[in-house]
């Protein structure tokens, strides 16, 4: 049986992990899973998936964990320490799905040799990409992206060596303002801006999705996992969200990772890389589809993205500064501080206050320089607000 950690599980990806393992329970052990504040949630899914060890982020669950894992067999665990004990358990696939930065540490740790990890934790990459990608190399990690545009990358990858590649393509759905004015954007509202078309997600990726920050975000995960050029990465609005990734090739062929929407389908690619799982998803019909739709991104609707794109050809530290301070812009709109395009506003003046240096070699590094963008990202806010 191949040995699986979760770390993440009681997100949208760790439930969709879920849906994967229960159909085909015989082959895989669950040895640990990490979950943020939600004990009982966290108990539940431990004992479904007949999980070894169960950790809680969150110091205070620790009690209420336990107890609900009494008489399982279940070992428990509840604080920072308990997370990178369940990260450095033995094991052969680590699914990476914490959200925001604080699952770098967690990911660093988790690394190992021999292991895959399946990685959904864009911060890993946006705000120590160079870091993270050389020190998985040096340990013997090999990363599988579980993204849904980034694993199509990968797919359409084996087409050609890497060095027959000249131009990666993204697609964005256009989340839920995609026909939407400017003028109108000004006042859109916390609720507004939850309604993806496409995509059932947590809050924090939704906005980033809203606004298309998740899209540059995505553009700097590409540049490290690929070790593409900026130059050769871009992306489109493809509102159907069926073709997820595009690889266009010197010969002028493009190969197009294509699914319909279902975070299960890259799951199961990573959990049983290189071969395939049967999945029931629903499968799809061009005929019914009828029609692809693909839309240059508008950059003077979305600056998020626009500032993402430069975070990224600038390179050294602006990724992680730009990641920060949109962590903290995002939670600034979803508590009402400040309208939607004060997101784009407080990431672009916090990178105009700042002096970008290196990239971070470290996760010391990485945390600090976050910390100190989220403290001018917050006086930002208070300006804006």
């Amino acid at each position: 049986m191949t040995r699986l950690s979760v770390l993440g599980a009681t997100g949208s990806i760790g439930q969709s992990v879920a849906k994967v393992l229960a159909e085909h329970p015989e082959m895989y052990q669950v040895e640990a899973l990490v979950g943020g504040r939600n004990a009982q949630a966290l108990a539940r899914m431990a004992r479904q998936l007949g999980a070894r060890f169960a950790a809680l982020a969150d110091p205070a669950g620790g009690p209420a964990l336990a107890q609900a894992l009494e008489g399982t067999g279940i070992a428990s665990g509840a604080g920072p320490e308990a997370v990178l004990d369940a990260a450095r358990r033995e094991t052969d696939v680590v699914v990476s799905a914490i959200v925001g930065v604080a699952g770098l540490a967690p990911s660093v740790a988790a690394l190992g040799a021999g292991r895959r990890m399946a990685l959904a934790n864009k911060e890993c990459l946006v705000a120590a990409g160079d870091f993270f990608m050389a020190e998985a190399a040096q340990v013997g990690t090999e990363i599988l992206p579980m993204d849904s545009e980034h694993n199509a990358i990968f797919q359409a990858l084996s087409a050609a060596p890497a060095r027959a590649v000249e131009c990666i393509t993204l697609t964005a759905s256009g989340g839920p303002f995609r026909k939407t004015s400017r003028a109108e954007m000004e006042h859109v509202t916390r609720a507004d801006a939850l309604k993806h078309p496409n995509w059932s997600m947590g809050a924090k990726i939704t906005i980033d999705s809203a606004t298309l920050m998740n899209k540059g975000l995505e553009l700097i995960e590409a540049h490290h996992l690929f070790a593409v050029p900026a130059a050769q990465l871009d992306a489109v609005v493809h509102p159907e969200s069926v073709v997820h990734g595009l690889v266009s090739f010197v010969d002028g062929s493009v190969v197009a990772g294509m699914a319909l929407p279902d975070m299960c389908v890259p799951i199961a690619h990573c959990l049983a890389y290189p071969e395939r799982l049967s999945f029931p998803a629903r499968r799809m019909n061009l005929v019914q589809l009828g029609k692809l739709t693909f839309e240059a991104v508008d950059e003077g609707r979305f600056p998020a993205f626009a500032l993402a794109r430069a975070a990224m050809a600038t390179g050294g530290g602006a990724p992680t500064i730009l990641n920060a301070a949109n962590e903290v812009a995002v939670g600034a709109f979803l508590e009402g501080r400040i309208g939607f395009y004060g997101i784009s506003d407080m990431v672009a003046r916090t990178l105009e206050k700042m002096a970008v240096g290196p990239a971070p070699s470290s996760v010391e590094e990485a945390l600090s320089l976050d910390m100190e963008a989220r403290h001018v990202a917050a006086e930002c806010a208070l300006a804006l607000s």
